[in-house]
């Protein structure tokens, strides 16, 4: 970290920072294990407007964006943004009335469902406002092994008789039509193969390794049974920057989402084999030294969503041999840490990863960019251009 350190030796602690040369060598693994397969990135896992445009124009097969909020979809749309899967339900009336004169005018923004409530809202919408609205469905993918439910309990579409009867009832929307099948493996993308409790890994690898089988075929089986009576169906969209290695070769999907692998978090690094580098962190200044051997950061508490466990904490990476303490972890205000080689002095500066990628955005206003030791510019965050979306 010697070069961050030159390069932004006159930037004020705390900042985020981003190395562009580490962000180019996961765009170009991102490519390479997308193979012919489309790519969706993941706003929420950037929240850079001029981030997203940079990884999107290094993406040959680039095929739009993957939203998490209407506010969020307006924000981009206002700014030229295309393309746009809104990869949540979405109830709130209000919001999405403001995305119908983008849609009316050609934009292409595509609302995700899960059970009739939330494709009926959407159809009275369209239908009292005289527009079509696109929807694609989200399959529940996860594997319910009565002892283990592995995986994620968000939508209802657990079967094949689910999808059946949720096309019964719904195909027949005059001011809906259906585009897309969305099939995300969260068990597979979004569970680290190495976790806090070291037992639970070869567990994890195991039960990751016979779910891809359950996964292909009733994602493969549903997209089929769609494709039977919806001939609107334009992609499939499937995956995550966790189940690169995987997604890509099921013949069913035609597009792979992809966000966490452009930042790549310390999260990421409990996958095992994971091709990409670190391209993001945080610098907080040291202004204490209680005792020899113990320093204090100025600010820090930057957890990470999710079920709450060491591995949602920032984790101080440079210099080396520095350790959260167990009983006060990252504090709001500040962030006091175990020196175990005692060389750090008030006024030093300390780096840490955030454990998810797009959350550090939430904290800072701007992403300092570097390219060796050169400074290159400064990106703004969603933050930083007064976006609040969730």
């Amino acid at each position: 970290m010697n070069a961050a350190l030159n390069a932004y030796a006159s930037i004020a602690r705390p900042f985020a920072c981003i190395d562009l040369d580490a962000m180019d060598w996961n765009i170009s693994m991102v490519n390479k294990l997308a193979g012919s397969k489309k790519i969706r990135i993941a706003t929420k896992s950037v929240r850079s407007v001029e981030l997203m445009q940079y990884i999107a124009e290094r993406l040959p097969n680039f095929n739009g964006w993957m939203t998490y909020d209407c506010t969020e979809t307006l924000f981009l749309l206002e700014k030229g943004f295309d393309h746009l899967l809104l990869g949540y339900p979405q109830m709130e009336r209000e919001s999405v009335l403001l995305l119908l004169p983008y849609i009316e005018n050609g934009s292409k923004v595509v609302f995700m469902v899960d059970c009739e409530e939330q494709w009926k809202f959407l159809n009275d919408i369209g239908e009292k406002s005289s527009v079509k609205l696109e929807i694609c469905i989200d399959l529940n993918m996860s594997d319910d092994l009565k002892w283990i439910y592995f995986g994620t309990r968000r939508s209802s579409l657990k079967s094949l008789k689910d999808v059946e009867m949720l096309l019964q009832k719904c195909n027949g929307f005059s001011s809906t039509e259906l585009v897309g099948v969305m099939g995300y493996e969260a068990q597979i993308a979004g569970v680290p193969d190495r976790p806090n409790v070291k037992w639970q890994g070869p567990v994890i690898r195991r039960l990751k390794k016979s779910s891809t089988k359950k996964v292909g075929a009733y994602r493969k089986a549903a997209v089929e049974m769609i494709r039977q009576t919806c001939q609107t169906l334009r992609f499939v969209n499937g995956g995550g920057s966790g189940s690169l290695d995987f997604t890509p070769q099921a013949e069913e999907v035609t597009e792979v989402t992809v966000g966490s692998a452009f930042y790549f978090p310390s999260l990421f690094s409990r996958y095992d084999e994971t091709p990409f580098k670190p391209a993001t962190a945080f610098a907080l200044k040291v202004t204490r030294k209680p005792t020899d051997g113990f320093i204090v950061c100025h600010g820090g508490g930057y957890i990470a969503s999710g079920a709450s466990g060491n591995d949602k904490a920032p984790v101080p990476i440079w210099p080396a041999n520095l350790a959260l303490l167990r009983d006060e972890g990252a504090g709001e205000v500040q962030t006091p840490l175990a020196d175990k080689d005692r060389k750090l002095q008030i006024g030093d500066t300390v780096f840490f990863r955030h454990a998810k990628a797009g959350e550090l955005c939430e904290r800072f206003t701007e992403l300092h960019a570097r390219r060796g030791e050169r400074y290159v510019k400064s990106y703004k965050t969603y933050r930083g251009e007064g976006g609040c979306f969730l």
